[in-house]
């Protein structure tokens, strides 16, 4: 990613000392300390519990598609499903993967183990994730996330024609978001400038084939063929109720010519409904991952910023590169607690069940350094990054303006009551 250094916005933490850094660091150090020292029964009762309550979803999703020529139980079906895979991705499969669960020395439920239902090998998910966005986090030219390689959502970057069809590409990465995330993966800027070796652009377009086969077999074939033979198999019965034929040749040609049809209608209506859970997905997972990164409350870096970074200033940095999203219970785990974008990249490995447990004394740190906070509701954050998505698509632009120092919503004072009159 090309970068132009002209445009300049204040560092949220210059006016911390190097000393009041790394105290910083030690107190967020500490925090992580504490809560892994606590990790027990109910953390793994949580995961697990996650991890059942997703199959409970997939299996009810693909039983009620079994009957998808049914309007109703399509749409019901494919909510259902679309949810499980959202549950799938989110929640369970990407914090696994971040070794969130390691500790926990299940082999099934490890990050060195887990699989997940998307198009990125797990593989090359750590190593561009967890590795290089999670470590360079913000930073330009070196965090391949901070526009996927593909789109100008940041005014220090260069601005190029190809950015005018940016607003019509993200629409379509927000429908394929597993299959760009999959080749942002290969590290395509590397690849183009012959820094990456052949063998391992082989390797992983084997990995991407390999899930991409593994997915079509899964959710556009088996499934579909099974409501095929499900709707043929109802039809059957159907007619050998209501049939009244003339004899058995009568009966065999009505049978046979309804075949088709019906097992053609329950393999398109399930192979519709697959697709758009797996949209359903996709969009909600874009969503989710870029209101956290590029709403207008977060900043970015230069390079020449994060020299001799030290372990305060990578915490400091993780927590102004990052925003949350507000909202219950519900949208959190559906988010994969990622409306915990903040505590998020300040802890990656720690299980994301935590991250409510630990927001207030991350926001009393930020109080007591005078460090912004970034959180938001769904919407304002998702506005302000379509707005940026089609503003930088065009020249120019500048950063926006920034959140000041934390400060907790102080409760509004009483209404003074005015004096009850004496009686005359």
């Amino acid at each position: 990613m090309t970068t132009q250094e002209t445009s300049t916005q204040p560092n949220p933490f210059a006016h911390l000392s190097s000393a009041e850094l790394e105290q910083l660091g030690r107190e967020f150090a500490a925090i992580h300390e504490e809560v892994y020292a606590d990790l027990g029964d109910r953390d793994r009762r949580y995961i697990t519990g996650i991890i059942r309550m997703h199959r409970q979803l997939a299996t009810a999703g693909r039983t009620l598609l079994v009957g998808s020529r049914s309007r109703p139980l399509w749409l019901l079906g494919t909510a259902t499903l679309g949810v499980a895979k959202i549950l799938e991705n989110m929640e369970i499969g990407h914090n696994v993967l971040h070794g969130q669960w390691d500790w926990m020395n299940d082999p099934y439920i490890h990050s060195s183990t887990w699989d997940w239902d998307t198009a990125s090998t797990a593989e090359a998910w750590k190593h561009s994730h967890n590795y290089i966005h999670h470590t360079y986090t913000n930073i330009r030219g070196k965090d391949k996330d901070l526009g996927y390689e593909i789109m100008r959502i940041d005014p220090h970057q260069e601005w190029r024609p190809r950015y005018l069809l940016q607003p019509l590409y993200n629409l379509l990465l927000m429908a394929f978001f597993e299959w760009g995330v999959a080749v942002h993966d290969m590290d395509i800027e590397a690849i183009l400038a012959g820094e990456k070796p052949w063998k391992d652009v082989w390797h992983d377009l084997k990995g991407i084939s390999g899930k991409a086969r593994d997915q079509i077999i899964k959710d556009y074939l088996g499934w579909p063929a099974v409501s095929a033979a499900a709707a043929l198999a109802f039809d059957q019965v159907v007619s050998r109720r209501v049939d009244r034929p003339k004899g058995p040749r009568a009966t065999l040609a009505r049978r046979f010519s309804a075949m088709p049809h019906s097992a053609r209608d329950g393999f398109l209506a399930t192979l519709t409904a697959n697709a758009v859970a797996n949209i359903i997905r996709n969009v909600w997972t874009h969503s989710i991952i870029f209101c956290g990164h590029f709403p207008d409350q977060t900043y970015t870096f230069s390079q020449a910023e994060v020299e001799n970074e030290t372990s305060g200033g990578w915490y400091a940095r993780q927590l102004v590169g990052a925003a949350n999203i507000t909202g219950g219970p519900a949208f959190h785990i559906l988010s994969g607690n990622l409306g915990y974008q903040v505590e998020h990249h300040l802890y990656p490995d720690m299980p994301s069940s935590r991250y409510a447990e630990i927001a207030p004394r991350v926001k009393e740190i930020c109080e007591r350094y005078d460090l912004p906070y970034n959180a938001g509701r769904l919407s304002t954050q998702l506005g302000m990054v379509h707005r940026t998505i089609l503003r930088l698509a065009f020249p120019g632009g500048a950063p926006r303006p920034k959140p000041g120092p934390y400060r907790p919503a102080r409760p509004a004072e009483a209404p003074q009551r005015s004096p009850v009159p004496a009686p005359a």
